[in-house]
């Protein structure tokens, strides 16, 4: 057995005998050799240079890579500030000029989303009514008389109940069809100051201020801040990160869109971020799963995270850090610093710790941030990281614009085999 085979499987909890298959297979499918081995080598090439930039060699403990990634962290957050003006971001007009700077440098900012009209008929429907009460306004007609729809309905992700949410309001959506949708900007909202006592709770829960609604085609920030390192460079990750799902699922919402007698059955599918739950045979191709969530963040555990599958979800992360380094570029030239994230969103190894123990870290930015985020609860996060090993696993057979085909071509299905 190869040291790759040991290396790759190791990272990712995976089968050896998995890893195996998918490199005898695929390499007769695609006529590529020793893939595994140039994955193994390129992600060394990768964490020596690094290291080699935080002035650290091969033989750092994990502790001491840790802690030059999060500085490094948090010396780019400071440079994004200030490229940007230090914006205020419990204030919404400063919001809102992030928001602007950060779309204009992204093309993909349109989808086919659900009509304004559709949302208000449902919110007549079923009147929210925590919502109602926040605002005091005694029915929805008066409320949106006065309020903007998009704000009202971005504020369900942390007003309302959500039983209520799932067991009645999202119970509507039953009823759709494609008529119901239509093609337009996508849009992004700073929310009003008024809405920072009620968002507070949901920040600290998601330990973020970034959400979005895939089928109104929204992203939108609360005017909440946590008041920690690193925090603003994961804000602008985030914003990213939607810029580019969004539409996906707009691509995804408009492919329904060819069955109207499916359409409703697979918007709510796609809303639920359903994934396959059943353990499948295979034959002499090999399976792959399509995991459009991180089952990760509910189960480090779940045997889905374990066998091959592909991840939109790190796709879209691996997008989002490509443009920051243009962002960088963009705003005053700091895109080398930037781009010292690029391609690192697979990358990853043991090293050990003062005990001698090997330890797993991933040099992905958003698992960087997210632990720099949870440093005080002593969280570690690696699924980002190892999410997209398994889409760059993939694509290094495949191709990437091939990986990207699947995603919409099999995500639905939950599954396929090649």
């Amino acid at each position: 057995m190869s040291e790759a085979v040991t290396r790759i499987a190791r990272i990712l909890r995976a089968d050896k005998d998995d890893i195996i298959k998918i490199d005898t297979h695929l390499s007769a499918v695609t006529g590529k050799e020793a893939v595994l081995e140039r994955i193994v080598s390129e992600n060394d090439t990768l964490i020596t240079d690094r290291l080699e930039k935080l002035n650290l060699t091969r033989g750092a403990s994990s502790g001491e890579v840790y802690n030059a990634l999060t500085t490094k962290i948090e010396s780019d957050d400071r440079q994004l500030r200030d490229a940007l003006g230090y914006p205020k971001m419990g204030n919404p007009a400063d919001c809102q000029k992030v928001f602007d700077t950060i779309t204009s440098l992204v093309a993909t900012n349109h989808g086919f989303f659900l009509k304004p009209e559709k949302a208000a008929e449902f919110l007549h429907r079923e009147p929210p009514q925590q919502i109602l009460d926040y605002l005091e306004y005694d029915s929805v007609d008066s409320m949106l008389a006065h309020e903007d729809l998009f704000e009202v309905y971005s504020s369900l992700r942390f007003l309302e109940n959500s039983d209520w949410m799932n067991d009645v309001f999202f119970k509507q959506y039953e009823t759709l069809t494609p008529d119901d949708f239509e093609e337009r900007a996508l849009r992004t909202i700073a929310l009003d100051e008024r809405w920072r006592n009620a968002a507070e709770r949901f920040v600290k829960k998601k330990w973020h201020n970034i959400s979005h609604l895939k089928e109104l085609g929204i992203v939108f920030v609360t005017p909440v801040m946590l008041g920690i390192s690193g925090e603003f460079l994961r804000m602008v990750s985030l914003i990213l990160h939607y810029l580019y799902e969004v539409p996906f699922y707009a691509r995804l919402f408009k492919q329904s869109a060819e069955d109207p007698q499916l359409f409703s059955e697979q918007v709510i599918s796609l809303l639920r971020g359903d994934v396959i739950d059943r353990r499948m045979s295979q034959g002499d191709k090999t399976l792959w799963l399509v995991i459009q969530r991180y089952l990760a963040k509910d189960d480090e555990h779940d045997w889905r995270l374990v066998v091959p599958h592909i991840n939109p979800e790190a796709f879209h992360w691996a997008r989002a850090e490509e443009s920051l380094a243009k962002i960088g570029d963009t705003l005053d030239g700091f895109g080398e610093d930037l781009r010292f994230w690029h391609n690192l969103d697979w990358v990853g190894d043991y090293f050990k710790n003062e005990a001698g123990n090997d330890i797993l870290v991933s040099f992905d930015l958003v698992d960087t941030v997210m632990s720099l985020v949870k440093q005080k609860e002593l969280i570690k996060y690696l699924y980002h990281h190892q999410e997209a090993l398994w889409n760059k696993l993939f694509a290094e057979y495949m191709g990437r614009e091939q990986l990207e085909q699947y995603f919409y071509q099999y995500l639905l299905q939950g599954y396929f085999e090649v």
